[in-house]
C-alpha cells in the first residue's frame, strides 16, 4: 500500500534549530517507569518508537539535581558521569533508525518530597509541598539558591549534549517544574527581581533558557515545554492572558514550543472526559506568536485530526505520548496507508496506571508488549512464526481470546475462535456501552479486523461450547477464554461473605446493568471495585432519570482512578448530577425497601431507602468448561486434546489489559522452547551502573 498523497504534509522534514526532524511525528515526553532504574529497557523502549517512524523520540522528565529528585518513580535522572553513559544507550538506540533523540531536563521544585535523598525541596517561596501529603514545606530560594540551581541544569545540558542528544528541553509545565512555579502569581510572593510582575517571574525561565543555548551552541536545538492554561481561572496562567504574555514575551529565544495545559491529569485527559484535539483551544495561538516550530498533543489518533491540526496552523509537529504507547508504528502506518492497522489509544490511562499504582514498566491496554521491549524481547509489530501445523480452539471471544486468536494467526496457526454470543468483545463491549467509555469498543474492533484479514482464523459465533463438544471438535490445543461475571452477593474487598439479602429480586449484578435490565429508583450502587465501573453505572442510572445513593468502604469515588488522573473529574461529575456518595461505609444487609449501611470508621449503622440495588464488587471466574476438561483429563477422556489452557479473566479477573497479555503470552510462547523464552529479571537487579562500567 502508498500514502495518500493528501498526507505528504506529514512526512516533510522540519528544522528545529540546528538539527532536522525527518517528518513531523513528535513522541513528547512521557514516564515509562523504567527511567534511570533499568537503562537497557527505556532504550529498546524508545528504540521500538524510533523505528516505528517518530521523527523526534524524547525522554520522560529528567531529574538534574539531588534536590528535584522523584523517589519512588523511577524517571529519568542526569546526575553524574554513570547517568550519562546509560544515556549513551538510548540516544544509540533511537539514531538508529534516523530520529532525533531528545531529553527532557526539569528542575522539580516542590513538586516531589526528595524522600531518597533528603534533600529540602526548593520554590519561589516557603510553602508546603505541592503534590503529595507529606508533612514537609519547600523553602524560598535566596539569590544563591538561584544561581546554584542554574549551574546544576546547565551541568546537565551539558551532559545530555555529551550523551548524544539533540533536542535538550527546559521543563515549564504540568505544575511540576520549578520555572512554572515562578511563573505562578499563587506561588510566588517574591519581591525582588523575580516575583511581582510577570516579566520578573518569567525571568528565571528565561535564564534557564539563555544558559541551555549558551551551553549547547549550534549542535543542539533547545525546546521549551510550558503549560499555556492551568484551567482554573484568573487564580492561574490561562491561554487569554500570561500563557499568551510569556510565550510573547519569549517567542523566538527557543528553537521549539511544546505546549499543552496543567496539570498533569488536565494535559493527559481520559477518553471519559476529554476526545480527540481537546487542547486545540487553549495552545491554538502559540504559531500567530511565534516563528519557530509548535509541538502539542491531544490524544491524537486519526490521521485526518493530523492532517488538520498542520494544514490549519495549529501546531507544526503531531505530539504523542499515549498514542505513541498504544501504537509506536503509527507514523509508518500512516505513511503507508494502513490506516485500519493503526492501534488506537483508547484514553483509559491504563499506562499511567502502572506507574503510579505501582511505579513499574508502563503497561498499555491496546499494546500488550509495551514495557516488554527488552525483558521478554517482544516486538509490537513482529512475532515468531508457528513451530508447527497442529490447530488451536480458542473458546470465548472477550479481549483475551481476541488477541490469542489474533497473535495465534499472525505466527501462521490454524485457529478456530468460538463465541457463545452473537457479538465479539466480551467485558468491552459490555464497558463500552457506559457513558464515557465508548472509545473502549477500539480494543476489539482494531483486533476484529485484524483477525479478519487472516485466511488461517476461523470464527464461530452464537458458539457456546461444553466439554463434550470441544473434544469432539479435536483440536489438540485448547484456550479457554470465557472471561468472568460481576458477582451478585456482595463478595469483594470488604465482604468475603455474601451479604444478606443479595439474592432478593431487585438485586442486580453490574453485567445486568450492562446489558440492559431494568431497574428502578431510587437505587443503590455498591461499589467495592474502586475502580472506574461504579460511577459509570451510577452515571448511567442517573442519566435514565433514577435517584442514585453510590455507596463505598473508600473515601472518595472511585478511589483507584486517583491513579488514572481521573478521580477528580469522576467525583465532580457524580456530585454534579445530583448523586449521593456515602463515603466509608459498608453494605451490612439488604431489604425489600431498604438497605443497612454500616460506617467503617464508628461502627454506626444507618437505613437508606432503596427500589433496587446493584453490586459493583468482584468478579467470578467462569471456568465450568474448564474444570470438566480438566477432569475429563485426569479421566483420560479427552480425545485428542493434548493441552488445555486458561487466560484471561477466566484465569483471575483484573484490568481489559492484563486480560490482552494473557491472551497475547500464550500466542507468543506456544511451542517455544523453555530456554528461548527471554525473560529477564533486570527489575530486580536494577542493572547497576558498573555493569554498565565494565562493559
Amino acid at each position: 500500500m502508498t500514502r495518500d498523497p493528501r498526507f505528504d504534509v506529514l512526512f516533510e522534514p522540519i528544522k528545529i534549530g540546528p538539527v532536522t526532524a525527518k517528518n513531523r511525528f513528535y513522541q513528547v515526553p512521557h514516564c515509562t517507569g523504567v527511567g534511570h532504574r533499568l537503562p537497557r529497557a527505556h532504550a529498546a523502549l524508545r528504540e521500538v518508537k524510533a523505528e516505528g517512524g517518530w521523527a523526534v523520540v524524547n525522554t520522560e522528565l529528567c531529574s538534574v539535581h539531588p534536590t528535584g529528585e522523584l523517589w519512588p518513580f523511577p524517571e529519568s535522572r542526569l546526575w553524574n558521569d554513570d547517568d550519562e553513559r546509560a544515556f549513551n544507550l538510548l540516544t544509540e538506540s533511537i539514531h538508529r533508525h534516523g530520529a532525533l533523540a531528545g531529553c527532557e531536563l526539569g528542575l522539580t521544585g516542590l513538586t516531589m518530597a526528595n524522600a531518597y535523598s533528603r534533600e529540602v525541596p526548593l520554590a519561589p517561596s516557603n510553602q508546603p509541598n505541592a503534590h503529595t501529603t507529606a508533612p514537609i514545606h519547600a523553602r524560598a530560594m535566596d539569590k544563591s539558591d538561584i544561581r546554584r540551581a542554574r549551574e546544576w541544569h546547565r551541568n546537565a545540558v551539558l551532559r545530555a549534549k555529551r550523551a548524544g542528544f539533540d533536542v535538550i528541553y527546559v521543563y515549564a509545565a504540568h505544575e511540576q517544574a520549578l520555572p512554572m512555579h515562578f511563573l505562578q502569581r499563587r506561588r510566588n510572593n517574591r519581591i525582588d527581581e523575580y516575583g511581582g510582575s510577570l516579566e520578573n517571574r518569567t525571568r528565571f525561565l528565561r535564564e534557564l533558557i539563555e544558559d541551555t543555548k549558551d551551553a549547547v551552541g549550534d549542535t543542539c536545538a533547545v525546546a521549551v515545554r510550558i503549560a499555556v492554561d492551568e484551567l482554573i481561572g484568573d487564580e492561574g496562567i490561562t491561554c487569554e492572558n500570561e500563557g499568551r504574555d510569556v510565550i510573547e514575551m519569549l517567542a523566538e529565544l527557543p528553537d521549539l514550543w511544546d505546549v499543552n495545559i496543567s496539570g498533569w491529569a488536565n494535559d493527559s485527559a481520559s477518553s471519559r472526559f476529554a476526545q480527540e484535539s481537546f487542547q486545540e483551544k487553549y495552545v491554538s495561538f502559540v504559531k500567530k506568536v511565534t516563528t519557530k516550530p509548535v509541538v502539542g498533543v491531544g490524544r491524537f489518533t486519526s490521521p485526518e485530526t493530523m492532517l488538520s491540526q498542520v494544514k490549519r496552523g495549529i501546531l507544526d509537529f503531531i505530539g504523542a505520548a499515549r498514542p505513541s504507547i498504544a501504537d509506536p508504528f503509527l507514523p509508518k502506518k500512516i505513511e503507508e496507508g494502513r490506516f485500519d492497522d493503526i492501534r488506537e489509544c483508547i484514553g483509559s490511562n491504563h499506562c499511567i496506571v502502572s506507574e503510579l499504582a505501582f511505579c513499574a514498566p508502563h503497561r498499555c491496554t491496546q499494546n500488550p508488549t509495551a514495557g516488554e521491549e527488552w525483558r521478554r524481547g517482544w516486538h509490537p509489530e513482529y512475532i515468531g512464526s508457528k513451530t508447527s501445523d497442529d490447530p488451536i480452539l480458542v473458546v470465548g471471544a472477550g479481549p483475551a481470546g481476541l488477541e490469542c486468536a489474533r497473535a495465534l494467526g499472525q505466527r501462521g496457526y490454524p485457529v478456530h475462535l468460538a463465541e457463545g454470543s452473537k457479538e465479539l468483545g466480551g467485558r468491552v463491549k459490555e464497558e463500552s456501552s457506559l457513558p464515557g467509555l465508548g472509545e473502549y469498543v477500539r480494543v476489539s474492533d482494531y483486533r476484529r479486523y485484524q483477525i479478519e484479514k487472516l485466511s488461517n482464523i476461523q470464527v464461530y459465533m452464537d458458539s457456546k461450547l461444553s466439554a463434550d463438544d470441544i473434544i469432539e471438535f479435536g483440536a489438540p490445543n485448547v484456550v479457554i477464554a470465557t472471561g468472568s461475571l460481576w458477582r451478585k452477593d456482595g463478595i469483594g474487598r470488604t465482604n468475603l461473605r455474601a451479604i444478606p439479602g443479595f439474592d432478593l429480586p431487585h438485586v442486580v449484578s453490574a453485567n445486568d446493568i450492562m446489558n440492559g435490565a431494568s431497574v428502578k429508583g431510587p437505587c443503590i450502587v455498591f461499589d467495592d471495585d474502586l475502580y472506574y465501573l461504579g460511577s459509570a453505572i451510577s452515571e448511567q442510572l442517573a442519566q435514565q432519570g433514577h435517584e442514585v445513593v453510590l455507596v463505598s468502604p473508600a473515601a472518595e469515588i472511585s478511589s483507584h482512578t486517583r491513579f488514572s488522573l481521573e478521580q477528580g473529574a469522576i467525583q465532580a461529575r457524580i456530585l454534579k448530577m445530583g448523586i449521593q456518595f456515602v463515603a466509608s461505609h459498608n453494605l451490612l444487609s439488604i431489604s425489600s425497601d431498604h438497605v443497612e449501611l454500616s460506617c467503617l470508621h464508628t461502627g454506626r449503622k444507618k437505613s437508606v431507602q432503596c427500589s433496587s440495588v446493584v453490586m459493583v464488587t468482584s468478579r467470578e471466574v467462569r471456568q465450568d468448561v474448564y474444570k470438566d476438561l480438566l477432569k475429563r483429563t485426569e479421566e483420560q477422556d479427552c480425545g485428542s486434546v493434548a493441552s488445555i489452557k486458561c487466560i484471561g479473566d477466566c484465569l483471575a479477573p483484573a484490568t481489559i489489559a492484563d486480560a490482552l497479555f494473557s491472551g497475547h503470552q500464550y500466542a507468543r510462547e506456544l511451542g517455544e522452547p523453555e530456554s528461548k523464552l527471554k525473560v529477564l529479571d533486570e527489575a530486580l537487579v536494577f542493572e547497576s551502573s558498573e555493569k554498565l562500567r565494565e562493559e
